[in-house]
C-alpha cells in the first residue's frame, strides 16, 4: 500500500487537507487587512505598535487554521459535506493485506462532489508533511547551532565587562542573571537561550571597539532579552515551518524582525543617550566583518544602512509598508487556486419539485405490493413503498450502464448503522427536476434529496464482512455458449420489453418467479461472468469474488428454489420477509449452480468497502 492510499484511508485527511486549503484564504485576508492597519499607521506609529500589529497578524495566522481544524467536524471537513461519504480507515482483521477489498460501485466512487473526500487531498497532505519536515529540519539545525555556539569555542569574559553588562541590565530592567561570553564563532553580538540567557561577543570586540560603542552594542542584546525575542523567535520560526506554503506568512514574519530590530536600537540609544555613539558601533561592527558575510546585527532583520539612517535622523522612506507586487501576485494565485480546489466540489444539482409521503399501507407481503426506485425518461424519479434503506442503496449504487434500467442496487450489507425506522418505515417519492436530465443527474439529486430532506450523513469505511469466492467445479465450468441474437438496448427509464427478433443483452435479469410456485429463474443472453457476479452478490447479499478465470460471453438461463441464502431478497425467501415457499424438488442456488453452470459458491471473508449512516431524520411533511 502506497503514501497515498494509506492517507486516503484516514479520517484526519480530509479534516486536515480542507484546513490547509482553507488557510489559502483566510492567510490572504489575515494578510490584507495587516497591510490596511499598518499602511494607515505608517507615519505615526512606533517600531513597538508595528511590531505589536505584526505579531498579532501572524498570530491570527496561526490561529485560523487551529480554529479551522476545531470547527470542523469529520463530517464537516469539507465544502458541501452534507453530500459526501466520509473515509474511515479499514477494520484491522486477519489477512486483509493480501486479499482485494471489495469497494464502493465507481460511479459512487467517481462522483467525488457527492460521495468521498476531494481526491487531491491526500496530495495536499502529503505535500505540506513533506515540506513541514524540511523546514523542521531546518529548525532544529539551528537549535543545535544555537545550543554549540554558547558551549563551543567559548570563554568567560573579564569580570570588569560581566560588571558592566550587569549594570547596563540592571539601567534597562532586565532582572535575571545573563552571562556574557567570548565566542570564537560568533561575528557578532548575540543572544542565546530564554530561560538562562548569555551574551556571545567576538573574539575582538571587547579589545577592538571603544567602550562606550560596544557598551550600546551590549544595551541592544539586553533589549532582546528584556522584551523575550527569543522565545518569540522561537514561536515565529515554529508558524513558518508550519504554514511554510504561504507566502503572507513570510512576509509578515519579515516585518517582525525588521521591526524587533528597530525595537532594541530605541532601547539602546535611549539607555546610552547618544544615537552617533550607537550608530557608529553599528558602522564599526560591519567593517570587522569578512566581506563574504552580511551584517551581523541586520541578519535578524532590517536593513543595516536603513538603520543607521534612521538613528541619524535621515529615516529613508518604508520601502515596503504594504505587501510588495510579488505578494499581491502570490495572492492573487493562492485565491485562484482555493476557488479552484473549492469548485472541485461543484454544485449539487436537486429537484425542482419534490413529493415525500409516507406509505401506511402496512404491505406485508412485497411481492404482492412491490418496493422500489426508478428513473423516469427525462430525469424524473419515483420510488413506490421504499425504506429509507433502499433509498441510500439505489442512490449510491453503481449507475454505469447507460441504458440504467438495469442497473442494481447496492448489497443491504454494504449499508450499515442508522435508527431501526430506516428499514421498516415506508416512503412514496414523487420527484421532476427543472428540465430534462440524465440518469446520473437524476442520482446525484437523490442524494441531495436524502441529504436536505431526511438529513442523511454517511462515511466510508472498510470491513471484513463474510462472502463467497466463485470457483469452476473440478472438471470446469459448462456455461452455454452465446447465441447469435439481434441485440436491442432501451432508453434510460424504459423497462425491457420483448421486441419481435430482438433480445435484450448484456444483463443478468432476475430472480423472477417460474411457472409454479417455488421456481425462480436468473437469465441473460450474451452475458459476462461480471454480469453474474453483480446478480449473485445482489441476491446473495454477500460480496461475490471471480475465480473462475472464465472472460467470454455466455447465455444464462438458472433455475433454482429460494431458501434463507437469498438474503438481498426478502420476498424470496431471505430473512425479514414473507418468502416464498421452497420446492423441495428443485435445487437451492448453490447446487443449481455446480449442475447447470459447472461453477461453485466456495464461503469466504474478505473486506468489504461499506456505507455507514451517522445520522438520519424522519422527513418533514411537503
Amino acid at each position: 500500500m502506497n503514501a497515498i492510499q494509506i492517507l486516503s484511508s484516514g479520517q484526519w485527511v480530509e479534516r486536515l487537507g480542507w484546513t490547509l486549503v482553507h488557510f489559502l484564504w483566510q492567510g490572504a485576508s489575515i494578510a490584507v487587512l495587516y497591510a490596511a492597519a499598518r499602511r494607515a499607521a505608517a507615519r505615526t506609529s512606533s517600531p513597538n505598535a508595528r511590531y505589536l500589529l505584526a505579531c498579532a497578524a501572524l498570530a491570527a495566522m496561526t490561529a485560523a487554521p487551529l480554529a479551522t481544524w476545531g470547527l470542523m467536524r469529520p463530517s464537516d471537513a469539507s465544502p458541501d459535506a452534507a453530500y459526501r461519504v466520509r473515509s474511515a480507515p479499514p477494520a484491522s482483521a486477519t489477512g486483509v493485506a493480501a486479499t482485494t477489498a471489495a469497494t464502493l460501485p465507481a460511479s459512487v466512487r467517481a462522483t467525488m462532489s457527492s460521495v468521498q473526500p476531494a481526491q487531491f487531498l491526500p496530495w495536499v497532505v502529503m505535500a505540506w508533511l513533506a515540506g513541514a519536515v524540511v523546514f523542521w529540519v531546518r529548525l532544529a539545525g539551528g537549535w543545535v547551532a544555537a545550543a554549540r555556539m554558547r558551549s563551543v569555542l567559548v570563554r568567560p569574559a573579564p569580570p570588569e565587562w560581566q560588571e558592566i553588562l550587569g549594570r547596563l541590565g540592571a539601567r534597562i530592567g532586565v532582572s535575571r542573571p545573563v552571562r556574557l561570553l567570548v565566542s570564537a564563532l560568533a561575528q557578532a553580538p548575540a543572544v542565546v537561550g530564554w530561560l538562562r540567557p548569555v551574551v556571545l561577543v567576538p573574539v575582538g570586540a571587547l579589545g577592538g571597539l571603544p567602550a562606550e560603542q560596544l557598551e550600546a552594542l551590549l544595551l541592544h542584546e539586553l533589549a532582546h532579552i528584556r522584551r523575550h525575542d527569543y522565545l518569540v523567535n522561537i514561536l515565529q520560526s515554529i508558524a513558518e515551518a508550519l504554514l511554510f506554503y504561504h507566502p503572507a506568512v513570510w512576509w509578515v514574519s519579515g516585518h517582525i524582525r525588521a521591526e524587533r530590530e528597530l525595537c532594541c536600537d530605541d532601547v539602546a540609544v535611549s539607555a546610552s543617550g547618544d544615537a552617533l555613539t550607537y550608530a557608529r558601533a553599528l558602522a564599526q561592527l560591519e567593517s570587522y566583518r569578512p566581506a563574504h558575510l552580511t551584517a551581523a546585527v541586520a541578519a535578524s532583520g532590517g536593513s543595516l544602512s536603513g538603520r543607521i539612517a534612521r538613528l541619524l535622523g535621515q529615516p529613508r522612506p518604508p520601502a515596503h509598508t504594504g505587501p510588495g507586487p510579488g505578494v499581491f501576485a502570490a495572492a492573487i494565485l493562492l485565491v485562484a487556486a482555493a476557488y479552484g480546489l473549492f469548485g472541485q466540489s461543484g454544485a449539487h444539482p436537486a429537484f425542482q419539485v419534490a413529493s415525500i409521503k409516507q406509505n401506511n399501507s402496512n404491505w406485508s407481503d412485497p411481492t404482492e405490493h412491490p418496493m422500489g426506485v426508478g428513473y423516469q425518461p427525462g430525469g424524473r424519479l419515483t420510488a413506490t413503498n421504499a425504506s429509507l434503506m433502499l433509498l441510500v442503496q439505489f442512490a449510491y449504487a453503481a449507475h454505469d450502464d447507460p441504458r440504467s434500467g438495469h442497473s442494481l442496487p447496492l448489497m443491504a450489507s454494504q449499508v450499515a448503522g442508522g435508527p431501526a425506522w430506516i428499514k421498516t418505515e415506508r416512503y412514496d417519492i414523487e420527484a421532476k427536476p427543472e428540465g430534462d436530465t440524465d440518469p446520473k443527474h437524476t442520482w446525484l439529486m437523490l442524494e441531495t434529496l436524502l441529504a436536505d430532506r431526511f438529513k442523511l450523513r454517511l462515511h466510508r469505511e472498510t470491513r471484513e464482512l463474510p462472502g463467497y469466492d466463485l470457483t469452476a467445479v473440478k472438471s470446469g465450468p459448462k456455461l452455454p455458449a452465446a447465441q447469435e441474437a439481434g441485440c436491442i438496448s432501451f432508453a434510460p427509464g424504459t423497462p425491457p420489453r420483448h421486441v419481435p427478433g430482438k433480445v435484450d443483452c448484456g444483463y443478468v435479469s432476475g430472480p423472477f418467479l417460474g411457472a409454479w410456485a417455488g421456481e425462480l429463474h436468473m437469465k441473460g443472453r450474451k452475458v459476462h461472468m461480471a454480469d453474474l457476479i453483480r446478480e449473485l452478490a445482489s441476491v446473495l447479499d454477500r460480496q461475490v469474488l471471480d475465480k473462475t478465470g472464465f472472460t467470454g460471453e455466455f447465455d444464462l438461463d438458472l433455475s433454482f428454489t429460494p431458501d434463507a441464502a437469498l438474503m438481498g431478497f426478502p420476498s424470496f425467501g431471505g430473512p425479514g420477509g414473507a418468502g416464498v415457499p421452497a420446492d423441495p424438488n428443485l435445487p437451492n442456488i448453490f447446487t443449481a449452480l455446480e449442475e447447470q453452470l459447472g461453477l461453485k459458491l466456495v464461503p469466504a471473508k474478505g473486506p468489504v468497502e461499506v456505507l455507514v449512516i451517522d445520522h438520519a431524520e424522519r422527513p418533514a411533511a411537503n
